[in-house]
C-alpha cells in the first residue's frame, strides 16, 4: 500500500525498545530486588520501578538503592545489576500488545523497520532475537560512541537500512527519544503506554505524534 499524504515520504520506522515495543519492567524490577534480597531489603513493589523502566540500571538503581551515577557505589552495583539481569531478562519480557500485528502491516506496506535503544547490545539483541522481531536493523546503546538523546544511534540506523533520516519515524517513550529524533532530523512519534518516565508528561515533547496504543500509527499513515 503506497502512503499518501503527510507521509508519502516515509520509508522506515525505528522503534526503542523498552516501553515501545517490550514490557520488561517486571525483568528489570526482579534484577533489582534480587540485590536488596542480596542486602536484607525488602522488595519495592513493580509500581515505583515501572517508570524508570526506560532507564535500565540506572533507574533501577535510583529506585533501590538512591544512587546515581557519580556515586561511589555506582559502578559496581551497575555491574552486579546487569550480571543478574541478563540471567532473568527473559522471564517476563514481552511484547506489548499489538506490537506483532502493526510490525507486520508495516513491513507488509513496503516499509523498513528497525530498533534503535539505549540497551547495550549484550542485552538487545537476544531479546529482539529471543521475541522473533525481524527488524532490518538493530543498534544498541553501545553501537555508537554516543547513546540518545544524541542523534548518533538514528543516524546508524537510517544508514543501515539506506534510508534518508529525513525519510524516518522514529518511535519511543521518553523524551530523549523525542530529542534524539529531531536531533536527528526525523519525525518523532511518542509510545504513550510506554514507561514515559517519573512524570510522565509527554505533551510537553512536542512529538509529531502521541500514539495512545500500538496500532493507532497504522491509522495515521493511511495503513488501517
Amino acid at each position: 500500500m503506497k502512503l499518501s499524504g503527510r507521509w508519502a515520504h516515509l520509508q522506515a520506522v525505528l522503534f526503542d525498545l523498552d516501553g515501545t515495543l517490550i514490557d520488561s519492567a517486571a525483568d528489570l524490577a526482579a534484577a533489582a530486588n534480587a540485590m536488596r534480597a542480596d542486602r536484607g531489603l525488602q522488595a519495592l513493589p513493580l509500581t515505583q520501578y515501572r517508570p524508570h523502566g526506560g532507564s535500565g540500571a540506572r533507574g533501577m538503581l535510583s529506585q533501590a538503592f538512591g544512587v546515581a551515577p557519580g556515586h561511589a557505589t555506582y559502578d559496581e552495583l551497575r555491574r552486579e545489576f546487569l550480571d543478574r539481569y541478563e540471567l532473568l531478562m527473559h522471564d517476563s519480557t514481552r511484547l506489548f500488545d499489538g506490537i506483532e500485528a502493526e510490525l507486520g502491516a508495516l513491513a507488509e506496506a513496503g516499509l523498513a523497520w528497525g530498533v534503535v535503544t539505549n540497551k547495550a547490545e549484550r542485552f538487545a539483541l537476544p531479546l529482539v532475537a529471543a521475541l522473533g522481531l525481524r527488524a532490518a536493523a538493530v543498534v544498541g546503546g553501545d553501537t555508537t560512541a554516543h547513546t540518545k538523546p544524541h542523534p548518533a544511534p538514528l543516524l546508524e540506523a537510517a544508514r543501515r537500512l539506506g534510508v534518508a533520516p529525513a525519510a524516518c519515524l522514529y518511535v519511543g517513550d521518553d523524551e530523549r527519544d523525542i530529542l534524539a529524533g529531531r536531533a536527528a532530523g526525523m519525525a518523532t512519534a511518542v509510545a504513550a503506554w510506554g514507561y514515559l518516565g517519573q512524570q510522565g508528561e509527554f505533551r510537553h515533547w512536542q512529538a509529531d505524534l502521541e500514539l495512545a496504543v500500538p496500532g493507532v500509527l497504522l491509522k495515521h499513515l493511511g495503513l488501517a
